[in-house]
Order: C-alpha cells, then structure tokens, then sequence
C-alpha cells in the first residue's frame, strides 16, 4: 500500500487535474499556433500552473504530476512499484477528468479545431524527430527536478516549483510548434482519450520516460555519487 495514499493521491490528481485543465484549455482558448504571443502564453500557463502546484503540493506527494517523473524515480529506486503504479493511474485519472470537463466547457467547433489541445507533431517533422524532441525535453525536465526537489544539497528545494515551472515554460517555447511540448504521457492521455484522437500516441509515452529516465539516472549516478562512489546525502520527492 501508498503510505497516506488518499492525501498524496489526492494531490496527485488535482495536480495533474490543474495541468491539463489550465494547459489544454489555453490551447483552446487561444486556438492559434501561429502567433508569437499566443506560443508565450500557452507556455507561461503550463509553466505557471505546474509551478503553483508543485509548490502548494510538493510537501504531500512530492509534486510529480506526470507519468515520465514517476518513472524517473522509480528506476532510481526511489519509490516502489506499487507506488509507482497508483500514481501513474491517478495522474492519467486526472488527465482524462480535466480533458471531459474541457469536452464539456467548449464548443464542438473549438474541440474539433484544437483536438481538444491533444499535444500533435507538426506538419514538418517526422515521428522520429518528434521523439527525438520530446525526448530532450523530458531530459531537461527530470534533471531540473533531480536537482532542485531530490538532491538535498539544492539551494531552491523550498521553491522546487519555480525552477520546474520555468523549465516547462522554455521547453514548450522551443518545442510547442514541434510537437506541441508535452513532455507528459498524461498530458497527451487525457485529451487523446476524451478526443478519440490517439495518433502518434506512442512518440508522447516513450519519448518522455526514456528521456526522463535518462535524466534520472546520470543524475543518480554521477552527480548524488561521491568519489568513493557512495551516495551523498539527498532525499526523494515521494
């Protein structure tokens, strides 16, 4: 069993909830790609959201809200696979959640012309690059978290939000236009459930755990390692 499971689920859920619901929805409402201003704010709303809710719920179940951290920390045996397991269907629980209460908010004509803000490749790019970017994206992202909310000798552990939401803002202004920056296989699972939209499902869940899990493990690895190869003094997010 999750120790304290209803609190951290919980969290869990409304984190995750908060993601979709505020990311996708500014996708919606703004329903453009094409103008500067509108990539700026779609990136400063999942920035901004994700910095608020780590912030608020970090101290309860560690603030993951995505699948691909999850999974960063369990391969570095930082959580156990039931854990693991409960929070990836929580997370994916509030993707989709979010997604029908998006579904229900707007109007068939906006859902149809956004999917929903279900995280797609642009015309340009091959599936192959859309993983490639998702990928580094992910990296970025998990490394950023080791750094700030596992390592315990980071200097920001209390503001951990700050520094990940700013990650997620500058990722999704390189890569928004690319692949729509996701970065989350429950940000994609969401949207794409409710919308029925699963095309290139696949590029948004491998994409994000393997780079994510490549994030976790140098970090692990090399910079929690002394040169004894002992583990320095850190503490996990869950």
């Amino acid at each position: 069993m999750v120790e304290n499971a209803p609190a951290r689920l919980l969290a869990e859920f409304v984190g995750t909830f908060a993601l979709i619901f505020i990311g996708a929805g500014a996708i919606m409402t703004t329903a453009d790609w094409t103008n500067g201003g509108t990539l700026i704010g779609i990136a400063a709303a999942h920035g901004f959201v994700i910095a608020v809710m780590v912030s608020a719920l970090g101290h309860v179940s560690g603030g993951h809200f995505n699948p691909a951290v999850t999974t960063a920390l369990l391969v570095t045996k930082r959580i156990k696979p039931v854990e693991w397991a409960a929070y990836v269907v929580t997370q994916l629980a509030g993707g989709a959640v979010a997604a029908l209460a998006l579904s229900v908010i707007y109007t068939t004509q906006i859902k149809n012309a956004t999917e929903l803000g279900t995280p797609s490749i642009g015309g340009d790019y091959s599936t192959g690059q859309a993983l490639l970017v998702e990928g580094i994206l992910t990296f970025f992202l998990v490394f950023t978290v080791f750094a700030v909310a596992v390592d315990g000798r980071g200097s920001f552990k209390i503001v951990a939000g700050l520094p990940i939401g700013f990650v997620i803002f500058f990722d999704i202004l390189m890569g928004g236009p690319l692949t729509g920056g996701a970065m989350n296989p429950a940000r994609w699972f969401g949207p794409a459930l409710v919308q029925g939209n699963w095309a290139n499902g696949w590029v948004y869940i491998v994409g994000p755990v393997v780079g994510g899990a490549i994030a976790a493990l140098l970090y692990e690895l090399i910079v929690l390692r002394r040169n004894d190869g002992s583990a320095v003094e850190d503490e996990a997010t869950a």
